[in-house]
């Protein structure tokens, strides 16, 4: 595949820079937006609560995810209830377990009959999408988010564990699979062809949308051309030792 038109999944904008969330949400590509902590203190981000009704008075027709980071179940639930009170179309991360190894699906149930929407983060095995998929099965809205990029990491090769991820969620009617935590571009389409709902991207990532479908043959000239003229803007000479030789 080489057009972007022709994708099937959604693309989430992944990041905490409310500067290019306003550029994303003018974007037609993007269909949601996600955050977390770690995200959000590498932004400088100082306040969690301004910074996330800064960013819904951006964006209030897709949804946005914000994550609990409380280690107690009882405190995670409250942080989800306010967090799910921000706005309609706020969805609230929940981790598949706690600092403890402790598995949140109780959590899970309760937010899920709530009537909370929900996106069951870190999940990283085929037995955390069964365990997440069958506590959110109510929800109004659930991803299953598995971060493939932190698995590729490892060595191992995602893509055939998500495409049984996608078959896990099919007996679960409107579960939606997140791919979550890509390194490359080349991973919106893998999400693609497996038949995710979803992947998240950093600006990173979604910078380089506009290389899809480029010819090859230009796009090595223009390689070229920017190794040239950055060894000409350095200023980089070899007369000197192509003299003494």
């Amino acid at each position: 595949m080489t057009s972007l038109s022709e994708l099937r999944v959604k693309l989430f904008a992944d990041g905490a820079d409310l500067a290019g969330i306003r550029v994303y949400a003018q974007d037609p590509l993007i269909s949601g937006f996600t955050t977390n902590p770690t995200l959000m203190r590498k932004a400088g981000i100082d306040d969690y609560e301004a910074f996330a009704h800064a960013v819904l008075a951006e964006i209030r027709d897709r949804p946005v995810s914000f994550e609990v980071f409380s280690d107690e179940f009882d405190e995670m639930a409250d942080q989800a209830r306010l967090l799910a009170s921000w706005g309609a179309n706020v969805v609230v991360k929940i981790p598949i377990t706690n600092t403890r190894r402790e598995p949140s699906y109780e959590l899970l149930r309760k937010l899920a009959a709530e009537g909370i929407r929900l996106n069951v983060t870190a999940i990283m095995t085929l037995d955390q999408v069964r365990a997440a998929a069958e506590a959110v099965a109510s929800a109004p809205l659930a991803y299953i988010s598995v971060f493939a990029g932190r698995i590729a990491d490892t060595g191992r090769d995602p893509v055939p564990m998500m495409a049984e991820a996608v078959g896990i969620l099919r007996s679960y009617g409107d579960l939606q699979l997140l791919w979550a935590s890509p390194r490359e571009l080349l991973n919106v389409f893998q999400a693609d062809t497996v038949g995710c709902h979803v992947i998240t991207a950093t600006s990173d990532i979604l910078k380089k949308l506009s290389s899809v479908g480029k010819n090859l043959d230009d796009f090595s000239l223009e390689t070229v051309r920017m190794f040239y003229d950055d060894a000409a803007r350095a200023g980089y000479s070899l007369r000197a030792a192509l003299t003494h030789h």
